[in-house]
């Protein structure tokens, strides 16, 4: 997939009376994030200005395009899987959203990152702000890919165990220790479905980190 930048926003006509159209357009300048500044590298596309509004688009975001050819927000996420290291059969650590249009839905803790730092290092701050606790963080078991209707996610999900502290809610409202065979037994948001369905395929929740 290749990640946009919105280098510019231009208007790309003078108004729906003059242009003929049914709304307002605007046009972008979109430079790839792996792109040397060239021009060859530019890629310029018009968008409707509701489209930019509802999405949150703006210059200096980045964006991307989804399967059926439409601009998407680009967002980039980390999750934790954390296991209960006590626990002989295996459990991981799962929070329901206490926010916003998922609010009740369930997912795994993590968040964005910030200019500068690794996954890793996003995850553990992420970790501590909103659990209060120190993990150590594993290995990459996927990175998830999924259009919400809002924006594209990009999801880095490792696996993690607390080193210091404990799970503490700060911003969740809810939380659960769940067994294998307890996963279906909450709603999670679709992204982190595509991850159980992966830890799943490949041997279930490991008992060992």
């Amino acid at each position: 997939m290749e990640i946009y930048s919105v280098a510019a926003i231009t208007e790309a006509d003078f108004g729906c009376e003059e242009s003929m159209r049914e709304e307002p357009m605007a046009l972008l300048k979109l430079e790839p994030l792996d792109c040397d500044g060239g021009e060859e590298c530019v890629r310029y596309k018009e968008v409707p200005e509701s489209v930019l509004a509802k999405q949150g688009i703006s210059e200096g975001k980045k964006v991307c395009f989804a399967e059926d050819g439409s601009i998407r927000k680009y967002v980039r996420v980390v999750a934790a899987v954390i296991r209960d290291p006590k626990h002989h059969a295996g459990r991981i650590f799962a929070t329901a959203r206490g926010y916003g249009e998922y609010k009740g839905w369930w997912e795994f803790p993590g968040g964005k990152m910030e200019a500068g730092e690794t996954p890793q290092q996003a995850l553990v701050r992420e970790i501590r702000e909103e659990l209060t606790a120190t993990i150590a963080v594993g290995e990459l078991i996927k990175t998830v890919e999924y259009d919400y209707p809002g924006f594209h996610l990009s999801m880095d999900c490792f696996w993690a165990k607390v080193t210091k502290g404990h799970l503490l809610l700060k911003e969740a409202e809810d939380a659960r220790w769940l067994s294998e065979g307890e996963l279906d037994d909450v709603k999670w948001l679709p992204a982190d479905r595509e991850l159980i369905e992966c830890i799943r395929e490949n041997g279930g929740i490991p008992k060992e980190m």
